[in-house]
């Protein structure tokens, strides 16, 4: 998939990932805090990278990191309708994948994007518009 991509989804593992240091996901978020690609996040998805976060890292790295993704360039998306409706889809259709990834791919679907993923099921699922990272071992 083309770096130069419009619109870019990110998934929570990705979000991780930029954290984390991971230098192969910073030249996505540099594209979308520079202004040349635009940049989404699942509501649902922001969710499950606070609480995860508050698992790994504590309650107060969690909020740190909250907040500067709500005031970043990257756009939270809020489920709507349609992408409710998309996201339970995904979940009837696809095997495996928790509520959370089938937000992601219907964020994705709306936003006519590429979707940053570490979830192999979901590369799997949408592969003509995924781009799959792997966790660091």
């Amino acid at each position: 998939m083309s770096l130069k991509a419009r619109s870019l989804v990110f998934d929570a593992g990705v979000v991780s990932l930029y954290y984390a240091g991971v230098p192969s996901v910073k030249p996505y978020f540099d594209r979308v805090f520079t202004g040349k690609s635009r940049g989404f996040v699942s509501e649902v998805n922001l969710a499950e990278f606070y609480y995860k976060t508050v698992g790994k890292k504590g309650a107060q790295t969690a909020e740190v990191w909250y907040l500067q993704l709500r005031r970043s360039s990257l756009r939270v998306v809020a489920p709507d309708e349609s992408i409710t409706r998309q996201a339970a889809l995904w979940k009837v259709k696809g095997s495996g994948l928790s509520l959370a990834d089938c937000f992601a791919l219907a964020t994705n679907d709306a936003k006519k994007g590429i979707l940053l993923t570490t979830d192999l099921k979901v590369k799997e699922a949408a592969a003509k518009t995924t781009v799959h990272f792997r966790l660091p071992t």
